[in-house]
Protein backbone atom coordinates (compact mmCIF):
# COMPACT_ATOMS: atom_id res chain seq x y z
CA UNK A 1 0.00 0.00 0.00
CA UNK A 2 1.51 3.42 -0.91
CA UNK A 3 1.55 5.75 2.13
CA UNK A 4 1.91 9.82 1.25
CA UNK A 5 3.20 11.33 3.98
CA UNK A 6 4.83 15.18 4.56
CA UNK A 7 9.15 16.01 4.51
CA UNK A 8 9.95 19.27 6.47
CA UNK A 9 13.54 21.02 6.61
CA UNK A 10 13.40 23.07 9.78
CA UNK A 11 16.72 23.89 8.73
CA UNK A 12 15.33 25.40 5.82
CA UNK A 13 11.97 26.84 7.37
CA UNK A 14 12.39 30.95 8.11
CA UNK A 15 9.07 31.28 9.65
CA UNK A 16 7.66 33.02 7.53
CA UNK A 17 3.81 30.77 7.35
CA UNK A 18 3.11 31.33 3.70
CA UNK A 19 2.63 27.76 4.33
CA UNK A 20 -0.23 28.28 6.61
CA UNK A 21 -1.33 31.03 4.80
CA UNK A 22 -1.78 29.65 1.33
CA UNK A 23 -3.95 26.49 2.95
CA UNK A 24 -5.59 29.14 5.03
CA UNK A 25 -6.92 30.58 1.75
CA UNK A 26 -7.22 27.38 0.16
CA UNK A 27 -9.82 26.13 2.51
CA UNK A 28 -11.15 29.27 3.21
CA UNK A 29 -10.30 28.80 7.09
CA UNK A 30 -12.05 32.19 9.47
CA UNK A 31 -9.90 33.28 12.55
CA UNK A 32 -8.80 30.57 14.48
CA UNK A 33 -8.99 27.18 12.43
CA UNK A 34 -5.79 26.22 10.78
CA UNK A 35 -5.24 23.45 8.92
CA UNK A 36 -1.37 23.83 9.24
CA UNK A 37 0.73 25.71 11.96
CA UNK A 38 4.31 26.99 12.28
CA UNK A 39 5.61 26.81 15.79
CA UNK A 40 8.83 28.72 16.54
CA UNK A 41 10.59 26.43 19.61
CA UNK A 42 13.29 28.55 21.45
CA UNK A 43 15.66 28.71 24.09
CA UNK A 44 19.03 28.80 26.21
CA UNK A 45 21.07 31.08 27.98
CA UNK A 46 24.49 32.62 28.36
CA UNK A 47 26.60 30.47 31.28
CA UNK A 48 29.43 31.58 32.47
CA UNK A 49 32.16 28.56 32.04
CA UNK A 50 35.39 29.21 33.84
CA UNK A 51 35.14 32.73 33.59
CA UNK A 52 34.54 33.47 30.28
CA UNK A 53 30.71 33.73 29.13
CA UNK A 54 29.12 31.19 26.45
CA UNK A 55 25.89 30.79 25.33
CA UNK A 56 23.60 27.43 24.21
CA UNK A 57 20.89 29.60 22.86
CA UNK A 58 18.74 27.86 19.94
CA UNK A 59 15.34 29.12 17.69
CA UNK A 60 13.91 27.28 15.33
CA UNK A 61 10.39 26.54 13.49
CA UNK A 62 8.99 23.88 12.96
CA UNK A 63 5.79 23.72 10.23
CA UNK A 64 3.08 21.42 11.01
CA UNK A 65 -0.37 19.79 9.95
CA UNK A 66 -2.17 16.27 10.17
CA UNK A 67 0.48 13.83 9.71
CA UNK A 68 -1.50 11.13 7.84
CA UNK A 69 -0.20 8.68 10.49
CA UNK A 70 0.08 5.23 10.03
CA UNK A 71 -1.68 4.72 13.42
CA UNK A 72 -3.62 7.57 13.73
CA UNK A 73 -5.25 8.22 17.07
CA UNK A 74 -8.13 10.20 15.95
CA UNK A 75 -9.72 7.12 13.61
CA UNK A 76 -9.25 4.73 17.17
CA UNK A 77 -11.26 7.01 19.29
CA UNK A 78 -14.19 8.37 16.71
CA UNK A 79 -17.49 6.82 17.65
CA UNK A 80 -19.17 7.23 14.11
CA UNK A 81 -15.66 6.03 11.79
CA UNK A 82 -16.27 9.84 10.59
CA UNK A 83 -12.15 9.43 10.43
CA UNK A 84 -10.58 7.02 8.05
CA UNK A 85 -7.45 6.15 6.45
CA UNK A 86 -7.52 5.66 2.65
CA UNK A 87 -6.33 2.22 1.48
CA UNK A 88 -5.50 3.30 -1.96
CA UNK A 89 -2.92 6.29 -0.58
CA UNK A 90 -2.76 5.76 3.44
CA UNK A 91 -4.44 9.74 3.92
CA UNK A 92 -6.97 9.63 6.92
CA UNK A 93 -9.97 12.03 5.70
CA UNK A 94 -12.87 13.37 7.52
CA UNK A 95 -16.59 11.99 5.82
CA UNK A 96 -18.40 15.15 7.38
CA UNK A 97 -21.16 12.84 6.63
CA UNK A 98 -21.01 10.54 9.56
CA UNK A 99 -19.06 13.17 11.72
CA UNK A 100 -21.13 14.20 14.78
CA UNK A 101 -18.24 16.69 15.91
CA UNK A 102 -17.60 15.40 19.43
CA UNK A 103 -14.27 16.45 19.46
CA UNK A 104 -12.54 13.16 20.31
CA UNK A 105 -10.10 13.22 17.64
CA UNK A 106 -8.96 16.41 18.41
CA UNK A 107 -8.00 14.97 21.95
CA UNK A 108 -6.89 11.97 20.79
CA UNK A 109 -4.03 13.94 18.19
CA UNK A 110 -1.42 14.48 19.27
CA UNK A 111 -0.24 16.82 16.57
CA UNK A 112 -3.21 18.66 17.48
CA UNK A 113 -4.84 17.93 13.66
CA UNK A 114 -8.48 17.97 13.84
CA UNK A 115 -10.16 21.32 14.02
CA UNK A 116 -13.60 22.33 14.95
CA UNK A 117 -15.72 23.75 12.45
CA UNK A 118 -17.91 26.14 14.36
CA UNK A 119 -20.51 27.21 11.43
CA UNK A 120 -20.98 23.34 10.09
CA UNK A 121 -20.53 22.09 13.73
CA UNK A 122 -17.91 19.37 12.51
CA UNK A 123 -14.71 18.53 12.70
CA UNK A 124 -12.25 19.47 9.71
CA UNK A 125 -8.09 19.08 9.25
CA UNK A 126 -5.75 19.05 6.38
CA UNK A 127 -6.61 16.48 3.85
CA UNK A 128 -3.22 16.98 1.90
CA UNK A 129 -5.42 18.74 -0.99
CA UNK A 130 -6.92 15.83 -2.54
CA UNK A 131 -8.61 17.42 -4.68
CA UNK A 132 -4.95 19.60 -5.75
CA UNK A 133 -3.39 15.55 -5.78
CA UNK A 134 -5.67 14.52 -8.39
CA UNK A 135 -5.11 17.12 -10.84
CA UNK A 136 -1.29 16.15 -10.68
CA UNK A 137 -0.57 18.72 -8.60
CA UNK A 138 1.01 19.22 -4.73
CA UNK A 139 -0.02 20.09 -1.84
CA UNK A 140 -0.69 23.95 -1.30
CA UNK A 141 1.52 24.72 1.20
CA UNK A 142 4.06 22.90 -0.10
CA UNK A 143 3.77 24.34 -3.78
CA UNK A 144 3.66 27.88 -1.34
CA UNK A 145 6.94 27.49 0.52
CA UNK A 146 9.72 30.38 -0.48
CA UNK A 147 12.32 28.13 0.79
CA UNK A 148 11.65 24.83 -0.82
CA UNK A 149 11.44 23.28 2.77
CA UNK A 150 9.03 21.04 2.09
CA UNK A 151 7.67 18.22 -0.05
CA UNK A 152 4.71 15.61 -0.38
CA UNK A 153 4.94 12.21 -1.65
CA UNK A 154 5.05 8.36 -1.55
CA UNK A 155 6.71 8.10 1.81
CA UNK A 156 8.88 5.46 0.75
CA UNK A 157 10.44 7.65 -1.72
CA UNK A 158 10.82 10.77 0.59
CA UNK A 159 12.56 8.42 3.21
CA UNK A 160 15.10 7.52 0.21
CA UNK A 161 15.45 10.90 -0.35
CA UNK A 162 15.72 12.75 3.21
CA UNK A 163 16.22 9.73 4.99
CA UNK A 164 13.92 8.74 8.07
CA UNK A 165 13.63 10.63 11.24
CA UNK A 166 10.53 12.42 12.67
CA UNK A 167 12.00 13.09 16.51
CA UNK A 168 12.33 16.70 16.75
CA UNK A 169 11.13 18.75 20.16
CA UNK A 170 8.59 20.17 20.21
CA UNK A 171 7.23 17.64 18.47
CA UNK A 172 5.08 14.62 20.51
CA UNK A 173 7.41 11.06 19.81
CA UNK A 174 7.15 9.49 16.53
CA UNK A 175 6.49 6.26 18.13
CA UNK A 176 3.20 7.44 19.42
CA UNK A 177 1.34 7.43 15.93
CA UNK A 178 3.84 6.80 13.33
CA UNK A 179 3.15 9.79 11.25
CA UNK A 180 4.16 9.58 7.63
CA UNK A 181 6.19 12.23 8.16
CA UNK A 182 10.30 13.09 7.83
CA UNK A 183 11.84 16.19 9.66
CA UNK A 184 15.54 17.55 8.40
CA UNK A 185 16.14 19.14 11.46
CA UNK A 186 19.01 21.84 12.42
CA UNK A 187 22.18 22.05 13.87
CA UNK A 188 20.79 23.11 17.60
CA UNK A 189 17.60 21.15 17.37
CA UNK A 190 16.56 19.48 20.59
CA UNK A 191 15.52 16.21 20.68
CA UNK A 192 11.64 14.55 21.40
CA UNK A 193 10.54 15.20 25.23
CA UNK A 194 13.16 18.19 25.64
CA UNK A 195 11.39 20.79 28.10
CA UNK A 196 14.29 23.29 27.90
CA UNK A 197 12.71 25.36 25.69
CA UNK A 198 9.42 27.37 24.70
CA UNK A 199 6.91 26.65 22.12
CA UNK A 200 5.55 30.39 20.22
CA UNK A 201 2.68 29.63 17.98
Amino acid sequence: MTQLGFYVDVSKCTGCKTCAVACKDKNNLEVGRNFRRVAEYAGGDWKQVKGAWKQDVFAYYTSIACNHCVEPACTKVCPTGAHAKRKEDGLVLIDQKKCIGCKLCATACPYGAPQFDEKAGKMSKCDACVDRLAEGKLPSCVESCPQRALDFGDIKELEKKYGKSAAIAPLPSPAKTKPALIVKAPRKARPVGDKSGTVYA
